[in-house]
């Protein structure tokens, strides 16, 4: 979108999204429906449903884009960053952390209905491989640092879902303002750290 809240002509859906997501951050999910999106952009009521047949497909839409996101950070992370320079795994995990983290209380009402819309009896074929793949980001790491001698032995989605579990605790606390007077960069160093060393093999 330009800075005059209107959008460029062709990419209403690309539009109708990020609006979304503002909407959502600022009112909740209830908040959100295709009429309020058509009015917000300037268009005819009939127009967002030439690219979502329902409020639920909004929703939809907005969980796989939020994941599809979230995974490209991943990845770029687990590579080594921007230049793609693998550096030492601890390095790359540590990257994993801080780039999840930042996703999450950068975007926290779009990563609850991430994780809301993926658990959904009814939530499609995509989203849940969408979901999975960032869990598989972290455990394809995990399994390159057992093969180096950098990781404990485990299953590596177990160890990836223990990781998960740190990163994503701390980014909660966080948003809910309980660190108290510790920064959150402090708190996210920390943790990684403890993280890192609970994984390296024993001596």
């Amino acid at each position: 979108m330009t800075g005059d809240g209107s959008y460029h002509h062709g990419n209403l859906r690309a539009a109708l999204l990020e609006r979304a997501e503002a909407v959502l951050t600022a009112s909740g999910a209830e908040g959100l429906s295709l009429r309020g999106l058509a009015r917000d952009l300037g268009v005819s009521h009939a127009a967002p449903s030439r690219h979502f047949r329902d409020r639920q497909a909004l929703l939809d839409a907005l969980a796989v884009s939020g994941f599809t996101t979230l995974n490209a950070r991943l990845r770029s992370a687990a590579a080594g960053g921007a230049d793609g320079a693998a550096g030492p795994v601890g390095a790359r995990l540590a990257g994993l952390g801080r780039a999840y983290v930042d996703f999450a209380v950068g975007h926290t009402a779009l990563l609850d209905l991430m994780f809301t819309v993926k658990h959904a009896d009814d939530s499609s074929a995509e989203l849940r491989e969408l979901g999975h793949e960032s869990l598989l980001i972290v455990a394809r790491l995990m399994e390159e640092g057992q093969r180096t001698g950098a990781v404990r032995p485990g299953d590596p989605v177990q160890l990836a879902q223990v990781a998960f579990s740190t990163v994503h605790g701390l980014a909660t606390l966080a948003v809910a303002a309980l660190l108290d007077d510790t920064p959150l960069s402090e708190a996210m160093e920390l943790a990684l750290e403890v993280l890192l060393a609970g994984l390296r093999p024993g001596r």
